[in-house]
């Protein structure tokens, strides 16, 4: 059985020229590692927030090789937002490595990693404004320790436990230290198989492996678990290096939720790849949802509703927050030969037809559950990863009850306002964190209110610049002037703050920008924004305590993401928005106006 380690360290690399005549900047192999060097000179102006000059960036050297066929993934060139950003990085990269070796990347995400990490840093101004609100302390790593956290989970006295993708499992000790260099390391676990799931009961501690959830117990009470016992192994695994499992926390009735990638993130080679299984607390598996494609976390809402993340790929235009009904079709019918192995759904649903809109598809297909929250891609990420809900009651700031989401590719948080309408998921996502140090793949809370965010960088890349990173983030206990909440109505939106606006400029239009998008529905990979309409704000009302905006505009588009830009609105004590910018997924419009 291979694992993620193995496939990367036995992929062989071709040394590939890079022509002498180069336009703005050096791009060259680094000797000593398997790494390209690339050392930017661009001219970037002062006003391109973001953008940086003179940057030196390590990229992997295997996002800039040609490892698959041309007839099997097709040429860059073939996707539109791909295309996009080429055009963006040409006026940065030397001409020959465009021409020659990035457009032969065949992966999306890792072109777009590529883009990010050249180009991309921190947006300084931001930056300084979010340590107003949120302290992140970071906890330093012991030597030798490679703690890409893929999971977490609170133990209590203190003690945090952190899984890696190594397949090793750590117990951290006085976590809650105002110092981070108090915390001690121990070793809990080790010969796991790429951990990516964490959940505590009683005495056990259970971990979700690539092949098998199994539980595991300290029976001497030494800090190293003695005992580890298999709960259940009922899918299949061949190998390769994408078929990554996540796992949920305990629901009410005891059970784990585990989500299952494809092979190679296309493909459905062994039983229930693509599916969302439950794990009963006497150990038996219990299908319950297909049409997963990739997923990157998985956690439940405040009502304990199941919600996974899927990625940007086939059948998915953009990442994604989808509802884990059960008997539902997540969307991609890669996986939906294993019907045949069970009738807990039911039949196997229609397949999609390529091409089309998921609402269109999804008024067909009466298992197919709309996708709940679109996460457009480069705007709020690339790689939507864990997901933590806040119930705190308080104690991180005015955000209780929402979901907060991870995205590996630019190491943030986003924030998530749900809401059910005519009974689907729908709601709004909001820019959050972006102090990380490395890619965000798993958080947790902690008693006190604090978040732990744990990070990796492997196989993508991950705009905080770290391999991997431990880090605790704190509330300061001021409240960032925000759009707390963006609900749909018949006719528009209500949206909240969390402070009263300055009515002058909210009761303004012109304050307002909005347009609509959605993706194509299909087989291929991605997809552009696509069906753009610009609706008019026909009215803004504002409530008597100044803390709700009633937005009506003209025409609502159902299957769209709307993305409302709020510019112009001042609080009441004349400060501007943190995050100016809100993105609601309309799956449906309801009936009344509240």
């Amino acid at each position: 059985m291979k694992t993620d380690t193995m496939n990367r360290q036995g992929a062989k690399h071709t040394k590939r020229s890079v022509h002498p005549q180069q336009r703005r900047g050096k791009f060259h192999l680094e000797s000593t590692s398997d790494l390209f060097m690339y050392e930017s000179q661009s001219n970037c102006n002062e006003n391109t927030a973001g953008w940086q000059k003179n940057k030196t960036v390590r990229v992997p050297r295997h996002l800039l090789m040609d490892i698959h066929k041309e007839e099997e993934w097709g040429w860059v060139e073939s996707f539109p937002p791909i295309q996009q950003k080429l055009n963006h990085v040409s006026e940065i990269l030397p001409k020959r490595v465009m021409n020659h070796n990035i457009t032969q990347i065949w992966k999306t995400a890792w072109l777009l990693t590529l883009v990010t990490a050249c180009l991309c840093g921190k947006h300084d101004a931001h930056a300084a404004e979010q340590s107003d609100y949120y302290k992140t302390l970071t906890l330093p790593v012991p030597d030798g320790v490679v703690l890409e956290a893929g999971a977490l989970q609170w133990l209590g006295n203190d003690e945090v436990a952190v899984s890696t993708r190594l397949g090793e499992i750590y117990v951290v000790d006085n976590a809650l230290a105002d110092d981070p260099s108090q915390v001690k390391f121990t070793r809990f676990a080790s010969g796991l198989h790429e951990v990516l799931g964490l959940a505590k009961k009683d005495d056990w501690l259970y971990c979700m492996q690539r092949c098998e959830l199994t539980r595991m117990k300290d029976l001497d009470n030494d800090g190293r678990a003695d005992v580890f016992e298999t709960v259940n192994d009922d899918w299949g695994i061949t190998g390769d290096y994408h078929e990554y499992a996540f796992s949920s926390k305990f629901d009410k009735e005891g059970n784990i939720w585990i989500v299952l990638c494809l092979t190679g993130s296309f493909t459905s080679e062994i039983d229930y790849r693509g599916w969302c299984l439950r794990v009963t607390p006497d150990g038996r598996m219990i299908p319950t949802a297909s049409g997963i494609r990739s997923p990157g976390g998985i956690g439940m809402n405040a009502l304990g509703d199941v919600f996974y993340t899927d990625n940007q790929g086939v059948w998915n235009g953009t990442c994604g927050l989808k509802h884990l009904k059960p008997g539902g079709f997540m969307g991609n019918p890669s996986g939906n030969t294993w019907y045949q192995l069970t009738d807990a759904l039911g039949p196997r649903p229609l397949d999609p037809v390529s091409g089309s809109r998921m609402h269109i598809e999804a008024a067909k297909i009466p298992e197919l559950v709309p996708t709940a929250v679109y996460f457009p891609y480069g705007k709020m990420g690339q790689s939507a990863s864990g997901i933590v809900c806040d119930q705190t009651g308080g104690k991180f700031g005015p955000f209780e009850d929402q979901l907060l989401v991870g995205d590996q590719t630019h190491s943030t948080v986003m924030r998530v306002d749900l809401e059910q309408v005519n009974g689907v998921y729908q709601g709004a996502c909001f820019p959050f964190l972006t102090e990380l140090d490395s890619g965000t793949l798993s958080m947790e809370f902690a008693p006190d209110g604090s978040l732990f965010v744990g990070g990796t960088d492997r196989g993508w890349g991950a705009r905080g610049g770290k391999p991997f990173a431990l880090q605790r983030v704190v509330w300061t206990g001021k409240n960032p002037f925000e759009v707390q909440t963006m609900r749909a109505r018949k006719d528009g939106f209500e949206i909240t703050f969390t402070e009263p606006v300055d009515k002058t400029t909210a009761t303004d239009p012109k304050s307002y920008t909005i347009q609509t998008y959605t993706y194509i529905y299909q087989s291929s990979y991605g997809s552009p924004e696509v069906d753009q309409t610009t609706p008019k704000i026909v009215s803004v009302d504002v409530s008597e305590d100044g803390k709700r905006v009633r937005l009506k505009i003209d025409k609502l588009q159902i299957g769209h993401v709307h993305e409302l830009k709020l510019q112009g609105v001042r609080s009441k004590s004349d400060g501007a928005l943190w995050n100016p910018v809100a993105y609601y997924t309309l799956n449906d419009v309801p009936k009344d106006i509240l």
